[in-house]
């Protein structure tokens, strides 16, 4: 099974894959072809994707029972002891101070920082 992402990319890509895959939802694909065709298909995404992004993701005969591949994502596929995780970018915003300014009342300070 293999099963193609795309986001922001040009309508024809979106064309080209529907000669090889069913489009179940705007944007992706799903088909059961050989591992060559595959590989083609995966070669001319990352070719005409554009400013978008697309993942591949098929099954393999390994732990998880399958694998997938990113062209331009933010989320970065990381090996982890043969598993295969995703490392997302970091976008917390720094902590903010964890004491209470004077003047709180006691019930404000339960409130916001629960702490008696």
């Amino acid at each position: 099974m293999t099963v193609i992402v795309l986001t922001t990319c040009p309508p024809g890509l979106r064309g080209f894959l529907t000669r090889w895959l069913l489009e179940i939802s705007a944007g992706v694909f799903i088909g059961n072809p050989s591992t060559r065709v595959r590989d083609v298909l995966w070669n001319e995404v990352q070719q005409y994707a554009g400013q978008g992004r697309a993942l591949l993701a098929h099954t393999t005969n390994n732990e998880q029972g399958f694998t997938f591949r990113t062209h331009d994502h933010a989320w970065q596929p990381v090996d982890h002891e043969g598993l295969t995780l995703i490392r997302r970018p970091n976008t917390q915003p720094p902590p903010t101070e964890a004491t209470p300014k004077p003047g709180w009342s006691k019930a404000a300070q339960r409130r916001r920082f629960g702490k008696g």
